[in-house]
Protein backbone atom coordinates (compact mmCIF):
# COMPACT_ATOMS: atom_id res chain seq x y z
CA UNK A 1 0.00 0.00 0.00
CA UNK A 2 2.80 2.41 0.87
CA UNK A 3 4.37 1.72 -2.52
CA UNK A 4 1.15 2.71 -4.32
CA UNK A 5 0.86 5.91 -2.26
CA UNK A 6 4.46 6.85 -3.12
CA UNK A 7 3.77 6.21 -6.82
CA UNK A 8 0.63 8.39 -6.78
CA UNK A 9 2.39 11.17 -4.87
CA UNK A 10 5.43 11.01 -7.15
CA UNK A 11 3.35 11.15 -10.34
CA UNK A 12 1.42 14.14 -8.97
CA UNK A 13 4.66 15.89 -8.04
CA UNK A 14 6.15 15.20 -11.47
CA UNK A 15 3.01 16.47 -13.22
CA UNK A 16 3.15 19.70 -11.18
CA UNK A 17 6.87 20.05 -11.89
CA UNK A 18 6.27 19.65 -15.62
CA UNK A 19 3.53 22.29 -15.56
CA UNK A 20 5.72 24.71 -13.59
CA UNK A 21 8.67 24.22 -15.92
CA UNK A 22 6.45 24.54 -18.98
CA UNK A 23 5.04 27.82 -17.68
CA UNK A 24 8.51 29.20 -17.01
CA UNK A 25 9.78 27.97 -20.40
CA UNK A 26 6.95 29.66 -22.24
CA UNK A 27 7.66 33.02 -20.60
CA UNK A 28 11.37 33.05 -21.42
CA UNK A 29 13.38 30.62 -23.52
CA UNK A 30 16.82 30.13 -22.01
CA UNK A 31 19.48 30.46 -24.74
CA UNK A 32 22.09 28.77 -22.50
CA UNK A 33 20.34 25.39 -22.63
CA UNK A 34 22.02 22.99 -25.04
CA UNK A 35 23.04 19.41 -25.66
CA UNK A 36 26.14 17.96 -27.25
CA UNK A 37 26.00 15.55 -30.18
CA UNK A 38 28.61 12.79 -30.31
CA UNK A 39 30.55 11.96 -33.45
CA UNK A 40 28.96 8.49 -33.60
CA UNK A 41 25.51 10.14 -33.54
CA UNK A 42 26.47 12.56 -36.33
CA UNK A 43 27.89 9.71 -38.41
CA UNK A 44 24.70 7.63 -38.08
CA UNK A 45 22.46 10.63 -38.82
CA UNK A 46 24.44 11.36 -42.02
CA UNK A 47 23.67 7.78 -43.10
CA UNK A 48 19.93 7.78 -42.39
CA UNK A 49 18.84 11.41 -42.84
CA UNK A 50 19.29 11.70 -46.60
CA UNK A 51 15.75 13.01 -47.27
CA UNK A 52 15.92 16.17 -45.12
CA UNK A 53 14.81 14.44 -41.95
CA UNK A 54 16.38 14.92 -38.54
CA UNK A 55 16.44 13.23 -35.14
CA UNK A 56 13.78 14.59 -32.77
CA UNK A 57 14.41 14.03 -29.07
CA UNK A 58 11.56 14.53 -26.60
CA UNK A 59 11.26 13.94 -22.89
CA UNK A 60 7.96 12.49 -21.74
CA UNK A 61 6.53 11.48 -18.41
CA UNK A 62 6.62 7.72 -17.87
CA UNK A 63 9.09 4.89 -17.94
CA UNK A 64 10.54 3.05 -14.96
CA UNK A 65 11.97 6.15 -13.28
CA UNK A 66 9.45 8.91 -14.04
CA UNK A 67 10.67 10.43 -17.32
CA UNK A 68 11.74 8.83 -20.57
CA UNK A 69 13.58 9.86 -23.72
CA UNK A 70 11.85 9.39 -27.04
CA UNK A 71 13.80 9.38 -30.33
CA UNK A 72 12.04 9.80 -33.69
CA UNK A 73 12.94 10.81 -37.22
CA UNK A 74 10.96 13.89 -38.27
CA UNK A 75 10.84 16.44 -41.09
CA UNK A 76 8.65 19.14 -39.49
CA UNK A 77 10.25 21.89 -37.38
CA UNK A 78 8.10 23.55 -34.74
CA UNK A 79 8.25 27.10 -33.44
CA UNK A 80 9.84 26.15 -30.10
CA UNK A 81 12.48 23.74 -31.48
CA UNK A 82 16.22 24.15 -30.91
CA UNK A 83 18.66 22.57 -33.39
CA UNK A 84 22.03 20.96 -32.63
CA UNK A 85 24.61 19.18 -34.74
CA UNK A 86 25.14 20.10 -38.38
CA UNK A 87 23.01 20.69 -41.50
CA UNK A 88 23.09 17.07 -42.74
CA UNK A 89 22.93 15.56 -39.24
CA UNK A 90 20.54 17.55 -37.05
CA UNK A 91 19.21 16.82 -33.60
CA UNK A 92 16.09 18.82 -32.73
CA UNK A 93 14.68 19.23 -29.22
CA UNK A 94 11.72 21.36 -28.13
CA UNK A 95 12.43 23.90 -25.38
CA UNK A 96 10.38 22.09 -22.71
CA UNK A 97 12.21 18.78 -23.28
CA UNK A 98 15.53 20.61 -23.43
CA UNK A 99 15.09 21.76 -19.83
CA UNK A 100 15.22 18.09 -18.75
CA UNK A 101 18.33 17.12 -20.71
CA UNK A 102 20.43 20.28 -21.05
CA UNK A 103 24.12 19.48 -20.70
CA UNK A 104 23.70 15.85 -21.80
CA UNK A 105 25.11 14.20 -24.92
CA UNK A 106 23.05 12.57 -27.68
CA UNK A 107 24.93 9.44 -28.71
CA UNK A 108 24.53 6.48 -31.06
CA UNK A 109 25.62 3.20 -29.55
CA UNK A 110 25.94 -0.13 -31.32
CA UNK A 111 26.25 -3.47 -29.52
CA UNK A 112 26.08 -7.05 -30.65
CA UNK A 113 22.39 -7.40 -29.77
CA UNK A 114 21.10 -3.85 -30.31
CA UNK A 115 21.89 -0.41 -31.64
CA UNK A 116 20.22 2.94 -31.14
CA UNK A 117 20.33 6.53 -30.06
CA UNK A 118 20.66 7.32 -26.37
CA UNK A 119 21.14 10.24 -24.03
CA UNK A 120 24.29 10.00 -21.90
CA UNK A 121 25.74 12.02 -19.03
CA UNK A 122 22.58 14.01 -18.28
CA UNK A 123 23.59 16.27 -15.39
CA UNK A 124 19.92 16.79 -14.49
CA UNK A 125 19.19 13.07 -14.10
CA UNK A 126 19.42 11.71 -10.59
CA UNK A 127 19.02 8.06 -11.43
CA UNK A 128 17.86 5.90 -14.29
CA UNK A 129 16.75 2.41 -15.07
CA UNK A 130 19.02 -0.28 -16.45
CA UNK A 131 17.71 0.14 -20.02
CA UNK A 132 18.94 3.76 -20.09
CA UNK A 133 15.78 5.20 -21.60
CA UNK A 134 14.16 6.49 -18.41
CA UNK A 135 15.38 8.70 -15.59
CA UNK A 136 14.31 10.78 -12.61
CA UNK A 137 15.30 14.40 -12.22
CA UNK A 138 17.23 16.08 -9.43
CA UNK A 139 14.94 18.28 -7.39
Amino acid sequence: MAFLLRQVARSGLQRNLILMRHASASTSANPELSVQVSESCLKRLREICVDGSFLRVTVEGGGCSGFQYKFDLDKQLNEDDRQFGEAEAKVVIDTVSLEYCSGATVDYHSELIRAGFRMVANPLAEQGCSCGSSFSIKL
